[in-house]
């Protein structure tokens, strides 16, 4: 047999020839093996990559890819650049437009008003508050998902809302002259109760408003409003403590049962992992974003004058049994479970 040592790769020099042959073709075989591709997932948000929902999809991400060594990728998009807001995640996952979503829940509300009791007016005004409304509440939303079809993920916190305005709220007559952004039937309710002029849009239609003067001013966290960079146009923050609404994190069902096992069970451990860092991000959240804003020119009033304060309580009075009224024995559930551990 011919020696094959002049035709040989140097890693196969020193072998028998026919241990070289073996050697070859055994790399010929290996070379000729198709190759398998990951899994790949689209997930998406209307918020910036820097607020808390943007962090949270960018975490869940990083998890998949860890627990599942790679074999499932999670492509993230942000700023409704899939051209769904909140109001649309529940349909847009379940007719798999989109194969996961974070929503947030004041914007589902609009649609499924299960969803809204986060964003109830002065009913969790802290983070444990708001924690022990989630567990209430997320047996009623893991229900509702897989009846339309997919998976609940995770939560997200959202930090205390308030209000973004060009100038300082002061009287119950400065309240009256906001024309406002809302971002649910219930926060609209409330704001036009208290005598201002409040509109029910998401996030992303709300900052063309802005700049053209029809909007001037904004209900939202320190977080939302620095993702937006609403400083721009609204450089007072009034500390209201309207709420603490969560976005909620789902994925569509047929995408998550045709992965495997060993994949259904990394997705489980990352929505897992990643709840768990949502909530613990939030503890210093806060003042970051009071740091950021006051960077950035944005006064803050922590002070709240009572006869604002009371005429926004005096407005919110009856979302209660509003919102219970229209979500009949699944709203009354939630609030018997919370109301048991707060």
């Amino acid at each position: 047999m011919p020696a094959l040592s002049e035709h040989t790769a140097p890693g196969f020099r020193g072998l028998s020839g026919i241990s070289r042959l073996s050697g070859i073709l055994a790399a010929s075989m290996l070379l000729a093996l198709p190759a398998y591709a990951a899994t790949t997932l689209q997930m998406t948000t209307e918020y910036p990559a820097t607020s808390m929902p943007g962090l949270g999809i960018s975490t869940f991400a990083e998890q998949v890819k860890e627990k599942s060594h790679g074999t499932i990728i999670v492509e993230t998009s942000f700023d409704a650049a899939k051209g769904f807001k909140s109001a649309d995640m529940v349909d847009a996952v379940q007719a798999r437009k989109i194969d996961a979503a974070d929503a947030f829940a004041g914007g589902l509300a609009n649609k499924y008003p299960i969803f809204g009791v986060s964003s109830l007016p002065f009913l969790a005004d802290s983070l444990g508050k708001a924690r022990a409304l989630r567990d209430a509440a997320r047996p009623v939303y893991a229900q509702f998902l897989a009846a339309h079809g997919q998976k609940l993920l995770y939560t997200t916190p959202w930090p205390p809302s308030g209000i973004w305005s060009k100038g300082p709220i002061k009287t119950v007559a400065d309240l009256k002259a906001l024309s406002i952004r809302t971002y649910d039937d219930v926060s609209q309710a409330t704001m036009t109760r208290v005598g201002a002029k409040a509109s029910n849009i998401s996030f992303a239609d709300a900052m063309p408003r802005l700049a053209s003067g029809e909007v001037n001013a904004v209900l939202s966290s320190g977080d939302g409003g620095a993702g937006r960079k609403l400083w721009q146009y609204l450089p007072y923050f009034t500390e209201v403590n309207y709420a603490m609404p969560l976005s909620i994190a789902t994925m569509n069902l047929d995408a998550y049962q045709a992965l495997s096992a060993a994949g259904r069970q990394a997705v489980d451990q990352a929505a897992a992992a990643t709840e768990a860092e949502q909530w613990k991000r939030m503890a210093g959240r806060l003042e970051e974003n009071r740091a950021n804003m006051r960077k950035n020119g944005v006064i803050i009033e922590s002070t709240v004058p009572p006869a604002v304060q009371q005429a926004l309580h005096a407005a919110a009075s009856n979302a209660l049994s509003d919102w219970q009224a229209s979500t009949g024995a699944d709203g009354k559930a939630i609030l018997d479970r919370y109301n048991k551990k707060k």
